[in-house]
């Protein structure tokens, strides 16, 4: 790609990763976790384990990265590791799924979020945020690469503040954190705690997102790894002292099924009205996560369309550096989304769905390693083999007990799976018939 075009310096790299990853899971799912665990401990240990497995993933897709610097993921990486028709399947999850679903359940958190001060149904909140931040990216990379920046820095300030406020008050009467944590090694063995994962590695999915814009990384083989670490390590610590927070702010009754957790933290650290507030300026910080997601999947998009003549109308790009049709495109199936999904149930399924890929993903890099040791690597994971031993090891436990817990998901993705592998057949023999013809 020209020079002209990598509009994404180091800076504005990790700054992508932070907030694709700080979204809709860190002020949502910890009241689903406590559903099954009460246990402090436990909870926190999920949070840590989150993040050395997405720390783990990182350094993986920071090896792939640099060894084959191009846009577009786990569509670009499993077909060079192993086969293009695995590697348009990820392709056709990232089209039907991959980025619309995590934008939709931002949106429909924000919606939540903002409906605790604003007299207005949440869901048309939701519709209207997409529709707006769609018109910020569609048109020009600039404008929009320093609207994410903005925003990005305002969400990493009121973090910081609200914990640093969270830690300073004495836990409140019946918060998890005054409870006795015992039977601690009980829980970790437990299905609900392996369930509870997904919902952690949905929180930290994003780790991987500058992998999906390389081409327009700067200095990409030096930058990428970089960001894709640095970012990471930095939300991990985040999640950790924003967890502990919520643990100590709310009360285990309370906590327990919520969604709007960050709203019952803020409400008992501040009083009065600041529940509602701080849920109003939570959803404020969620527009940053639907961004984020806008500038990555459509760059996804544009080069499963640079390669495929079913989506060669994604590739395209306006004057200014926009992939407009693909930015269009993502955010009328995440409009869908919000429209028919229920929230937990749209959660599972992307997190399922993504947590199936990376894993494949990370299983391509050990494959690489066998198949094609001389590939020049200009980053490689650091005590190899255990970083990608440790993601399979963690991702593919939660997605055993997932497919065992909820075997309507399992079904829900297989089903996407297979509708996805008649579409590439079908490609393939329309495109055999046209050569012979």
């Amino acid at each position: 790609m020209p020079a002209s075009l990598r509009f994404i310096d180091y800076r504005t790299a990790v700054l992508i990763v932070i907030a694709n990853m700080i979204g809709t899971g860190v002020f949502t799912t910890l009241g689903l976790q406590a559903e099954g665990i009460a246990n402090s401990v436990a909870l926190l240990l999920l949070w840590v384990i989150g993040g050395v497995t997405a720390l783990c993933g990182a350094l993986c897709y920071a090896e792939l990265s640099a060894a084959f610097p191009r846009s577009g993921g786990e569509y670009h990486f499993l077909s060079r590791a192993f086969d293009p028709v695995l590697g348009q399947l990820a392709g056709w999850v990232s089209v039907t799924v991959g980025f619309a679903a995590p934008v939709a359940l931002a949106a429909m958190a924000l919606g939540r979020y903002a409906g605790t001060l604003v007299a207005a149904d949440p869901s048309w909140i939701a519709l209207a945020t997409v529709v707006l931040i769609t018109f910020v990216h569609a048109f020009d990379v600039k404008f929009g690469r320093g609207f994410q920046t903005i925003a990005t820095y305002l969400k990493i300030a009121v973090v910081v503040v609200f914990c640093l406020a969270g830690l300073a008050i004495a836990p409140v009467p019946g918060s998890l954190v005054r409870t006795a944590n015992e039977g601690l090694l009980d829980v970790i063995v437990s299905a609900p705690f392996a369930l509870s994962l997904i919902y952690v590695s949905y929180a930290y999915s994003g780790w991987n997102a500058v992998a999906y814009v390389v081409d327009e990384v700067d200095e990409p083989q030096r930058n990428v790894p970089r960001a894709l670490v640095h970012g990471t390590l930095i939300v991990t610590l985040l999640y950790v002292l924003l967890n502990l927070t919520f643990l100590r702010t709310v009360a285990a009754g309370d906590l327990a099924g919520a969604v709007e957790v960050g709203a019952l933290s803020a409400r008992n650290i501040f009083g009065g009205d600041s529940g509602a507030i701080m849920g109003f300026v939570i959803s404020l910080l969620l527009v940053s996560s639907i961004s984020a997601m806008v500038i990555a999947g459509p760059r996804v998009l544009a080069v499963i369309g640079e390669d495929l003549q079913a989506f060669r109308f994604l590739s395209l790009r306006n004057a200014r550096g926009a992939p407009t049709r693909s930015v269009l495109f993502q955010q009328l199936i995440a409009l869908a989304f919000i429209a028919t999904g229920s929230f937990e149930a749209v959660l599972t399924f992307a997190g399922f769905t993504l947590n199936l890929f990376a894993l494949l993903t990370v299983v391509g890099l050990i494959r690489l390693r066998f198949r094609k040791p001389h590939i020049h690597r200009p980053f490689r994971v650091p005590l190899y083999p255990f970083p990608p031993l440790i993601f399979l090891v963690v991702s593919g436990t939660s997605l055993v007990v997932v497919a065992w817990q909820q075997p309507v998901t399992l079904a829900a993705v297989l089903g996407l799976l297979v509708v996805g592998l008649v579409f590439i057949r079908r490609r393939q023999q329309g495109s055999t018939a046209h050569a012979v013809t």
